[in-house]
């Protein structure tokens, strides 16, 4: 029953695609924005929503609460029709809608050949972060979640491989023994640390307890490198502005729990800056 579930979403989002194609970016992203408004909600958990906003905005009002939510599932919707044009977002007419600040700090990297972590979370639209890293001549590797979906997730390997990262790298085991390798090549490493894990500890997040993940903690303590944060935002329709923030340099007495936690912290303030362009949907507290 789940294999057939996933072939007709198979259908769906190609036939979608299709059309995408034919529409253009612009268009594109602006109806699949409206229709994720629509049908979103039908998709994820309504209640879940609403308590992990709650959760980050104590005493919220309902106007803001429901802005928030319609505005979510815009982008999301909007994030859906961009994989269409990853192509011209890394080489075509539209690279020119991603702004850099902090591009000098990128520069550094490259001319010194460091190895950094890069951290950051699903902001705006977040696969374009990882595509300017590695489009700017940093070694990259990029650790990603396989899709459940087997029809889609071939689809979804060959974009991220061809157009955002050529260093993919799959959470779990496997995944990490792949990654310990590519640092010894003097890689550096993406990942999005706002995600629920199985796999972790409890980490503060908006004054409550989450299962974080510890990548980048134990990266941190056993190559003895910096972590840089990154934050992507959609600045308008389909432009964006995307900021590289200074290293952070933590010492050798800093445990992992303590780097999870200032990193949670980090995301915590991201999230803030535009909550309507953070995924709520995802059940971060369980």
């Amino acid at each position: 029953m789940k294999l057939i579930k996933y072939f007709f979403q198979f259908i769906f989002v190609f036939l979608f695609f299709l059309i995408f194609k034919i529409l253009g970016p612009k268009l594109s992203s602006f109806v699949s924005g409206k229709i994720f408004e629509i049908i979103g909600p039908l998709f994820r958990s309504k209640k879940i929503i609403e308590l992990n906003i709650q959760r980050a905005i104590p005493n919220i009002d309902n106007n803001k609460l429901k802005k928030i939510k319609n505005l979510m599932w815009n982008n999301y919707g909007r994030v859906f029709a961009e994989y269409v044009f990853m192509k011209e977002f890394r080489s075509g007419r539209l690279s020119a809608n991603i702004k850099i600040q902090g591009y000098e700090i990128l520069e550094e990297i490259n001319k010194k050949n460091k190895q950094v972590i890069f951290i950051s979370g699903h902001f705006g639209n977040f696969e374009l972060m990882a595509m300017h890293l590695d489009k700017s001549g940093i070694k990259l590797s990029a650790i990603y979640r396989p899709l459940n979906n087997p029809f889609l997730n071939p689809i979804m390997e060959k974009i991220r491989k061809k157009y955002i990262c050529r260093n993919q790298v799959k959470k779990g085991i496997g995944g990490m023994k792949k990654l310990i390798l590519l640092k010894k090549k003097n890689y550096s490493t993406a990942i999005m640390v706002d995600q629920r894990v199985s796999q972790g500890i409890r980490s503060n997040f908006f004054n409550q307890e989450a299962f974080t993940t510890t990548i980048p903690a134990q990266l941190v303590k056993k190559f003895d490198i910096p972590i840089v944060p990154i934050y992507i935002e959609r600045t308008n329709g389909i432009n964006f502005k995307m900021t590289v923030n200074q290293p952070i340099n933590f010492s050798k007495d800093h445990s992992e729990k303590q780097i999870t936690d200032e990193l949670n912290q980090l995301i915590e303030k991201m999230i803030m800056l535009k909550p309507e362009q953070w995924i709520w949907s995802h059940n971060r507290w369980k």
